[in-house]
């Protein structure tokens, strides 16, 4: 076992030279996110991170939620004594608003934080991104009372949160869903239906959860149209605040899963003994476009998931490979040496390594678009960095998720039979990692929104516009004397252009075929986007090193780490490209008989 290091270098160098701190630390709102400030939270959630939740991870994979009992659920040892001290120290309030007891610090800040509690141990955290994201959607759409009611105590963590969308007819339509909503002469309502794949949806951390649930109202129209969206505690809230009768929401099963053993994953049934009490949130009929507030918080918060668990896996991977002795070195032809003097361990180390930092900086980046959105004074900057955040979102949650289960799968690799062996701890990840591609939409529903809602829908406006960003960083690495750099990343640019704009020509005669290469374009981007921050990292790396400021070693390694990522990844866009235009037509034309 090799313990979790939280990597504080790294996350400062793209803070500061990548994401924007120093802007973002400026704008209205965000001004207490100074660099000492943001030092200061870093290093105290690392040592949270590592000295805590880690020394969990295990007990939380071997445990799993041990046992239903009555419809209540025991969580691993060790996790009500941390999810105190979670708590109490506000961790989970570190982004939310100051007006409900957070701190009002950017999504910037926050996302570094996050990265080192999944890390450390992701069944734990997902929690509280739980929290989070039902704070955004309630401080956006519920009324004065029930922020009143409920955002206090979700945003300290109190109470917990969870979202109930999936059905078991459903699946991923939720134009099939089923569970209604029967107005009350009190103004609630009485919720009947199932949920299943309920994160935390029943445990004992909390004294109560407060669900948000859609449903469907007797009038409501068909489809998606018609959901609604209300607030159901599993406890009744008094008026003077404190906890009332069991509300009829109960946990009929528990799912037993490949990974994230820790956390609670639940069948809930609502209504069964006279209706489960809700109140609507925001307008009927219009609950979808509020969780989807939610949503892309999860969404969000699950591509940091894929950049936490391969940074785990990495660390775990280059610990093993610098104490494992075995064969020759191949250049010097010395015995006894570690692994890692291998050429193929080290070219799988160095691809790990170089796919962290690209999700790493693409993420943080987007963090700080969220912070730009949200509190720039300038109305049209704030909209370029809407527009940004949407048209990544399917690449942040997608690409850093596949990537991130494929780094935890060449963690593996590394080890060879050592970690196939549930002994050496690694497997646990790959384990985890595999849930990551596919909750909160998977990788083709991803993809299906990124090429249907994000580009067909505004005739690519928005990606035109980040690909003009993107020749602007190849032509500044050509003029920084990094040319390699400048062209591998034109040459990727290029195919992206290429099958974007056969997107746009193709999409309103052979959707079919466009829809069958989505997946694919997702990957495309995500490789462009990866490469653009690695070239913008190695130009910031250029020029403190030109400028003799920071330690060369790390910086020279950001070049390097770059100019690898550029010679291995990059070149895969050509090929997406390819899949993209000329797969669909096999696709749409193979005859279902033949399978």
């Amino acid at each position: 076992m090799y313990d979790y290091q939280p990597p504080l270098r790294d996350m400062q160098f793209i803070l500061a030279e990548l994401a924007g701190l120093d802007d973002i630390s400026g704008l209205p709102g965000c001004e207490e996110a100074d660099a000492d400030v943001i030092g200061a939270v870093l290093e105290e959630a690392g040592r949270f991170a590592a000295g805590v939740l880690a020394p969990l991870n295990r007990v939380g994979d071997e445990q799993g939620c041990r046992r239903l009992e009555d419809g209540r659920v025991a969580t691993p040892e060790g996790w009500q004594q941390a999810y105190a001290q979670f708590c109490a120290a506000g961790w989970l309030g570190l982004s939310l608003p100051v007006e409900f007891g957070g701190q009002g610090l950017p999504k910037l800040v926050s996302t570094p934080v996050m990265e080192m509690w999944n890390a450390a141990n992701m069944a734990f955290t997902m929690l509280p991104i739980l929290n989070q994201g039902q704070a955004e959607a309630l401080r956006i759409a519920a009324s004065t009372e029930q922020k009143r009611t409920w955002l206090p105590r979700v945003v300290s963590g109190e109470w917990g949160s969870t979202m109930n969308l999936t059905e078991p007819q459903a699946g991923s339509d939720l134009a099939a869903t089923r569970t209604r909503a029967e107005p009350q002469a009190d103004g609630s309502y009485k919720l009947f239906g199932q949920k299943i794949f309920i994160s935390y949806g029943e445990h004992e951390l909390t004294p109560n959860i407060v669900h948000l649930v859609l449903a469907r109202l007797p009038d409501a129209p068909a489809g998606v149209k018609g959901l609604s969206l209300f607030i159901v505690p599993k406890f009744l809230v008094e008026a003077d605040g404190s906890l009332g009768a069991r509300n009829d929401v109960r946990c009929i099963s528990i799912e037993h899963k490949m990974g994230i053993h820790g956390s609670p994953t639940c069948t809930l049934s609502f209504g069964e003994g006279g209706g489960a009490t809700g109140w609507l949130v925001g307008e009927p009929n219009r609950g979808l476009e509020v969780m989807f507030v939610m949503m892309n918080e999860a969404r969000f918060g699950v591509g940091v998931q894929g950049v936490a668990l391969a940074e785990r896996a990495y660390q775990m991977t280059l610990g093993y490979a610098r104490e494992r002795v075995q064969g020759r070195d191949a250049v010097s032809g010395a015995s006894g040496q570690p692994i890692l003097c291998h050429p193929d361990v080290k070219r799988m180390l160095l691809s790990m390594r170089a796919r962290v930092m690209a999700m790493r900086a693409l993420l943080y980046t987007a963090a700080g678009w969220f912070d730009i959105a949200h509190h720039h004074p300038d109305a049209a900057v704030a909209d370029k960095h809407r527009r940004y955040v949407d048209l990544l979102m399917p690449v942040a949650k997608g690409w850093c998720t596949e990537v991130g289960n494929d780094v935890c799968d060449e963690a593996i690799q590394v080890f060879g039979g050592m970690g196939f062996v549930e002994e050496t701890g690694v497997a646990q990840h790959f384990r985890d990692a595999r849930i990551i591609t596919i909750y909160e939409g998977t990788t083709g529903i991803q993809a299906n929104d990124l090429v249907g809602r994000k580009i067909l829908r505004e005739g690519g406006a928005t990606l035109r516009e980040l690909i003009v960003e993107l020749r602007a960083n190849a032509a500044a690495l050509a003029a920084a004397g990094l040319a390699e750099l400048g062209d591998g990343l034109g040459e990727a640019i290029d195919a992206l252009e290429a099958a974007t704009e056969w997107i746009l020509a193709s999409g309103r005669d052979q959707l079919g075929e466009v829809l069958a290469g989505a997946v694919p374009f997702l990957h495309l981007l995500g490789t462009v986007c990866g490469g653009w921050q690695l070239g913008r990292a190695a130009l910031a790396a250029r020029a403190r090193l030109q400028a003799g400021e920071g330690d060369p070693v790390f910086l020279g390694s950001i070049v390097e780490l770059a100019r690898f990522y550029m010679a291995t990844v990059g070149p895969q866009a050509t090929a997406h490209a390819a899949t993209v235009r000329e797969a669909g037509g096999v696709l749409t034309r193979f005859d279902e008989a033949a399978f």
